[in-house]
């Protein structure tokens, strides 16, 4: 298996009727992979696609097909089906630090300060970024494999729980959280 790799080599962004940006799209991983069959090897593809409205919601897809634009398409409808949503802060980060896990990989996040940025590799970045988060620091523990660790990123931000949510959880006023 050939596996071929192109970062973030395409993003294109959905549009409403009245002209607002929707859903970003990007494609973080294009692989060659080869199936043997009686009659030889029949070659196809594997895409794994990103999208985001930048405002709270996140999808992780993967489509094959025999040509490349077909498996991306495929992608697409994979990660509009697999959406989460994810609560943010005021200065755009998340509440508390969280790990998530897939396969071998985890992501660790954790909420940093104003202008700090977003401190993140590989497909955490790319995730993170869609989401709408603005500063953070995130590390990918244990697998290099781009899938995986952007389905342990999704792990991690679905673990978010608001500080309400919590106090909700616990049967204490919101101002004893904090």
């Amino acid at each position: 298996m050939v596996n071929v790799q192109e970062k973030n080599t395409k993003t294109s962004k959905f549009k409403n009727q009245s002209g607002k940006k929707e859903w970003s799209e990007r494609v973080v991983q294009i692989g060659r992979v080869t199936k043997v069959c009686k009659g030889g090897k029949k070659l196809s593809f594997r895409a794994v696609v990103i999208i985001g409205n930048e405002m709270g919601q996140v999808g992780v897809g993967v489509g094959k097909a025999d040509d490349v634009i077909n498996a991306i398409t495929k992608g697409i409808t994979d990660a509009k089906r697999h959406l989460i949503s994810v609560k943010l802060t005021k200065n755009s980060t998340i509440s508390h630090l969280t790990i998530g896990n897939f396969g071998s990989a985890r992501a660790l996040l954790k909420p940093a300060s104003e202008g700090t940025g977003v401190i993140a590799g590989s497909s955490i970045r790319t995730i993170l970024e869609l989401v709408g988060v603005k500063n953070i620091l995130a590390k990918q523990l244990g697998s290099n494999n781009i899938l995986n660790n952007a389905r342990a990123t999704i792990c991690a931000l679905e673990k978010l729980k608001t500080p309400a949510e919590v106090a909700q959880n616990r049967n204490i006023p919101l101002e004893k959280i904090y």
